[in-house]
């Protein structure tokens, strides 16, 4: 019984890096300064939810959640950069998995996220 556990502790390990090498061929991770090089020609998204967007955001981005991206894809254009971040980078890699497969190109997100961001921001009401 623990030969069964330990090959599919592999399997599962084998998978994880495989899924992180096959990210980096499409999700351009940036600095912080190369994000602010390139996001004001691009479609900047905010993935996180409504609540933590209202308490700040880059000036600009507009807030997509992640968990709305399916059906808010309308609202993006597949010809155009999208340049992604959440709070601290998970949520972003997942819309730019959802992006990827529904055919965007070029995709980057911010490294660390909005907590690591020292820029310009906005907060709501």
């Amino acid at each position: 019984m623990t030969k069964f556990y330990v090959i599919a502790a592999v399997i599962l390990l084998a998978f994880f890096v495989f899924r992180y090498f096959r990210q980096k061929t499409f999700i351009n991770l940036l600095t912080e300064e190369q994000f602010r090089e390139g996001y004001r020609k691009a479609q900047l998204i905010d993935v996180r939810e409504p609540q933590e967007f209202e308490n700040g955001h880059i000036l600009g981005a507009r807030n997509i959640p992640v968990t709305q991206m399916r059906q808010r894809l309308v609202e993006m254009r597949p010809d155009k950069p999208v340049y992604l971040y959440c709070q601290g980078g998970a949520r972003s890699n997942r819309a730019a998995n959802l992006l990827h497969k529904k055919g965007y190109k070029k995709i980057y997100q911010l490294k660390g996220g909005f907590k690591k961001w020292t820029g310009k921001v906005k907060t709501g009401k």
